[in-house]
């Protein structure tokens, strides 16, 4: 097999669908690569595998995700009121505190092999980073970073005023990824008043309707996509799974 990076990345929509049948998907896309890489080490360089490197878009129905540092008490509703919504609930793997995900939030789901891109966790995440500021940068919003904090934020030069706009929070192992981001499109805010988002209790969070008013859903995934596309140096194609 060729020693050549592999930067050929699957991509799937899969629309609006429930947290758990993502999550399902992408632990199985996410195993898969990490099988080939443990293949690998029992074989010579010139023998090894092609690991594969996935992309998954979807809105999901409404669901608060607690990461595995995160704090319960920042989920402020207890289960019979999650019941009485409709919000669903789960405690994962990710980094990070607890988030939304619902109907007008983009969540996009990278499954990459890093060893086909770049071997440094602390620089993919800013690399996704920069995918979103470039995506707002499109539709004439300024997003930026506030330092010691994750996240894609909006008049993120004033402490008083910044608001996070896109969240983010991944899992790991043999450079492998999991989990991704999630960009307020045109979400129902009042939803992240039921939480404290990411555990930050000074911040709040908007959208992209919020800011500059009604967008099509479709073109924030046409840009996430080119912008995913030149930032990793990939070529996103389409696949089923």
């Amino acid at each position: 097999m060729s020693l050549m990076a592999n930067k050929k990345v699957e991509f799937r929509d899969m629309g609006q669908i429930r947290y758990k049948e993502a999550w399902d998907l992408q632990l199985s896309l996410f195993e898969e690569i990490k099988e080939i890489k443990l293949k690998n080490r029992e074989l010579s360089p010139d023998q090894w595998l092609t690991t594969q490197n996935y992309l998954l878009f979807c809105e999901h129905n409404p669901v608060y995700t607690l990461g595995k540092s995160g704090l319960m008490e920042n989920l402020l509703l207890n289960n019979e009121q999650l019941k009485d919504k409709g919000i669903e609930f789960f405690h994962i793997n990710r980094g990070g505190d607890i988030t939304f995900h619902g109907p007008g939030q983009l969540t996009g789901y990278p499954i990459f092999d890093l060893s086909n891109f770049k071997t440094d966790i602390i620089g993919y995440l800013r690399d996704l980073e920069d995918v979103i500021i470039q995506v707002l940068e499109e539709f004439g919003i300024n997003g930026g970073r506030i330092p010691g904090l994750t996240g894609v934020w909006v008049d993120w030069n004033d402490t008083k005023k910044a608001r996070k706009i896109c969240a983010f929070g991944i899992h790991s192992s043999r450079w492998a990824t999991m989990h991704g981001f999630g960009l307020n499109v045109s979400t129902d805010l009042s939803y992240f008043g039921h939480i404290v988002p990411c555990g930050i209790i000074d911040k709040s969070v908007t959208s992209i309707e919020k800011e500059i008013g009604p967008v099509r859903m479709e073109d924030v995934k046409r840009l996430c996509i080119e912008k995913i596309s030149h930032v990793f140096g990939a070529e996103i194609l389409s696949f089923s799974h």
